[in-house]
């Protein structure tokens, strides 16, 4: 995500004379995971140079990018947590995947979990609560309170994308059936239970999904960007994306801004 030329894609404006300009990274390697920070402080993501995945970041509004993490170990799956900090997933050098929160220097603070293993996604409910993809066959969902250490299963054959859904004490995250079917399920953070919302626009599990501020849903299909709000039946298109193989989505908190990344 080094400076990036601006072009504007066919995409519907949001409101009456707002238009979409995207930028796409020029560097050729891994550029993934990215997660907007809280208070329209800038975007975080993982990156791999020289074999070597690490945390960069861009201020909000800026052209180039910052590394954040310089370390033996790889990070992936950067995360603001509520309270300014940033989670990571840490693949430490004896092939453990822990959490880890990190300083703003980016130096590594602590595991968050120390006992928790093969960590794969996260995302928090709350400052004491986290949401944890968990490694396994198939994977599972937990819900972790990182101050008493107890640890509830909620779901199982789970898609990685996880995502607190805006203004709830809610996780959205993609089940997966028998069938290999996908849709959409709703975990609340009170009684930690789950329903589900919809069905996926395509039987990929491993899509991803974002929530804009006014909890419109969006996923990818073949070869557009679609949207889908609750009591609506069906997911509608919203804008056109050809042949490009979209992997990750991320939405700013404000809603004027939109990250996928797509294969080189």
């Amino acid at each position: 995500m080094e400076e990036t030329p601006r072009r504007t894609i066919q995409l519907p404006p949001r409101r009456q004379g707002q238009t979409w300009l995207w930028r796409r990274s020029t560097r050729p390697g891994y550029d993934n995971q990215p997660a907007f920070l809280r208070n329209e402080r800038g975007l975080v993501w993982t990156a791999i140079r020289d074999g070597q995945a690490d945390v960069y970041r861009q201020a909000d509004g800026g052209e180039g990018a910052t590394q954040v993490t310089d370390t033996p170990e790889s990070e992936f799956s950067p995360t603001p947590r509520p309270g300014g900090v940033l989670t990571v997933v840490r693949v430490e050098t004896d092939g453990r995947q822990r959490l880890w929160q990190y300083r703003a220097d980016g130096t590594p603070a602590a595991p968050v979990l120390p006992e928790a293993d093969s960590v794969g996604y996260h995302a928090w409910l709350d400052s004491s609560r986290v949401v944890l993809f968990v490694l396994g066959s198939p994977p599972t969902l937990h819900v972790t309170n990182v101050n008493t250490g107890t640890d509830t299963i909620v779901a199982d054959r789970i898609g990685r994308s996880l995502r607190p859904v805006p203004g709830q004490d809610a996780v959205s995250f993609v089940q997966v059936g028998p069938d290999s079917s996908a849709s959409i399920h709703r975990l609340d953070g009170a009684s930690l239970t789950t329903r589900r919302l919809t069905a996926a626009p395509t039987e990929t599990p491993s899509g991803d999904h974002a929530w804009t501020p006014s909890r419109h849903l969006l996923m990818t299909t073949e070869d557009s960007l679609v949207a889908w709000h609750r009591g609506r039946d069906s997911w509608r298109p919203v804008a056109a994306l050809d042949t490009m193989d979209v992997s990750r989505l991320a939405v700013s908190p404000s809603g004027d801004r939109l990250v996928i990344v797509v294969a080189e």
